[in-house]
C-alpha cells in the first residue's frame, strides 16, 4: 500500500511539472512585432540603418547598392527640387530598404535631418517618386509638484524634467524671484507640455501652463495669458491677474550670489577702511553677461580706479542703475537698450577683490538700496479680461495646490 501511494506522488508531481512548463512556454513565445516605420511595414524588406559618415554623399551611399537599371546622376536630377541631397549631414541617420530576394535590390532611401522630419526616395517604379514628411507630434501634459529637493534644476532633473524647462521659468519669474533665495523644502508645483513624436519619442518642453513657488513664504503663481487674442502676446500673471513682469529685474546677473550689501558703513576689503558702500555686490564667474535691469538709455561708461569699467543707464526721469567692475563695455553712451539686454561682462577692474558686478541704484538722483525698495510694477491686468483670466486658471490653480498638497 504504500509502495503504491508513493507511485500516485510521483506520477502526481510529473504531470504538474508538464503542466507547470505547458504554462512557462505559452508565458516566452509572443508574436513576432510587425515593425512599421516611415509608412512601410519592415517584415516585407531587407532593412540597413546607419548614419552618414565623413566623406559619404548621398550619391557614393546609392551607387554601392544595387539599383537597376538606373543611373546615380539621374536619380540626383530627379529629386532636386524637393530633396537637395547637398543637405545630408555627417551623424545624421538614413535607412535602406532593399528586397528580399537574391538581388538585394535597393527599394527605398530614407535620410533623417532631424528626429521629426524625413525625405524618402523611393525607386521601386520606373519614375523615382520623392517626398518628404513630417511625424506626426502629440502633446502631454504633466504636473509635478511637492518640496524642492535642492536647486530648481536639481529638482526637475529628479523628476525626468528637461533642463529647458528651469530656464523658461526662471525667466518668468525673473521681476518676482531671485532663484539662489529658494530653500529646499520650498513648496512648488509646475504644470507644463511636453512633446512626443509618433506618440513615444520624447522632444522636449514645449510650453508652461502654470506654476507656483514659495518665496519667502509667500506662493507665487504663474499663468500665460493673451489679453488680446488677436495679437496673441503672452504675458504671465498671479492667481489675481496681476502681472509678474515688474518695470525692474531683480538681478544684472542670473545664477548669481550677493557677496555684499548696500551699507552706510562696511569695511572695504582693498581700501582697509571703513566706509559706505551704496551697492550690491554679485559674485559670479569672470566674464559672465551682465544685463540692464530695466529699459533705458546709457547715460554713461567709462573707467575709474575705484569703479574699473562701468556703464550708467538712465531709465526715466526717476530711476537710473549703473554696473561696476566689468571686464568688459558692450554698449555706447546714447544708445538705447532693452530689458535683460547684455551690457558687459563680469570682471575685478577697479577696486575688487575678485570677479563680481557692483549693482547701484539711483531714485530721484539719490542712491538707495535696490533690495528694500517698492518698484513699479508693469502693466495689469484690464477688467474686460479678468473674469476670464480667472475663469481659465481655476482648474490649474486646482491642479497645482493638488499635487503640492500631495
Amino acid at each position: 500500500m504504500k509502495q503504491v501511494l508513493i507511485t500516485i506522488i510521483v506520477l502526481f508531481s510529473l504531470v504538474s511539472c508538464n503542466k507547470s512548463d505547458d504554462v512557462l512556454e505559452k508565458e516566452i513565445i509572443k508574436p513576432a512585432v510587425k515593425k512599421i516605420e516611415f509608412g512601410f511595414k519592415y517584415s516585407d524588406f531587407n532593412v540597413v540603418q546607419d548614419t552618414i559618415k565623413k566623406g559619404d554623399t548621398f550619391g557614393t551611399i546609392i551607387e554601392n547598392q544595387n539599383i537597376g537599371n538606373k543611373k546615380v546622376y539621374d536619380i540626383i536630377k530627379k529629386v532636386k527640387d524637393t530633396f537637395d541631397v547637398r543637405i545630408i549631414r555627417i551623424n545624421k541617420p538614413y535607412t535602406l530598404l532593399r528586397s528580399k530576394n537574391k538581388t538585394n535590390k535597393l527599394q527605398v532611401f530614407v535620410y533623417q535631418p532631424d528626429a521629426m522630419n524625413y525625405y524618402v526616395v523611393d525607386l521601386r517604379d520606373t519614375a523615382v517618386v520623392v517626398y518628404k514628411k513630417t511625424k506626426p507630434i502629440t502633446i502631454k501634459t504633466r504636473t509635478i509638484g511637492g518640496l524642492l529637493k535642492g536647486s530648481l534644476s536639481e529638482t526637475l532633473e529628479g523628476a525626468n524634467v528637461e533642463g529647458a524647462l528651469a530656464s523658461k521659468i526662471s525667466k518668468i519669474y525673473a521681476w518676482s524671484i531671485d532663484f539662489f533665495k529658494l530653500k529646499k523644502g520650498d513648496r512648488f508645483a509646475i504644470t507644463f507640455t511636453e512633446r512626443y513624436i509618433n506618440d513615444t519619442i520624447y522632444d522636449g518642453v514645449d510650453s508652461l501652463k502654470a506654476a507656483f513657488f514659495e518665496y519667502k513664504g509667500k506662493i507665487i503663481y504663474a499663468f500665460p495669458y493673451a489679453q488680446n487674442p488677436s495679437s496673441n502676446k503672452i504675458e504671465y500673471y498671479d492667481e489675481e491677474g496681476k502681472t509678474l513682469k515688474n518695470f525692474f529685474l531683480k538681478t544684472p546677473i542670473k545664477f548669481s550670489r550677493i557677496s555684499s550689501r548696500f551699507s552706510t558703513n562696511r569695511f572695504h576689503p582693498v581700501q582697509q577702511r571703513w566706509k559706505a558702500h551704496k551697492g550690491t555686490d554679485y559674485a559670479a564667474p569672470y566674464g559672465t553677461p551682465i544685463t540692464t535691469t530695466a529699459a533705458g538709455t546709457i547715460e554713461q561708461t567709462g573707467f575709474t580706479a575705484g569703479n574699473g569699467n562701468f556703464v550708467k543707464v538712465k531709465h526715466n526721469g526717476t530711476y537710473s542703475t549703473q554696473y561696476l567692475h566689468m571686464s568688459r563695455i558692450l554698449v555706447r553712451r546714447g544708445q538705447h537698450v532693452n530689458q535683460g539686454q547684455v551690457i558687459g561682462r563680469v570682471g575685478s577692474t577697479g577696486l575688487a577683490t575678485g570677479p563680481h558686478v557692483c549693482y547701484r541704484f539711483w531714485k530721484n538722483g539719490v542712491q538707495v538700496d535696490a533690495l528694500r525698495l517698492k518698484l513699479p510694477n508693469g502693466e495689469p491686468m484690464s477688467g474686460r479680461n479678468k473674469d476670464q483670466f480667472l475663469k481659465v486658471i481655476t482648474p490649474l490653480k486646482w491642479q497645482l495646490d493638488s499635487v503640492s498638497n500631495l
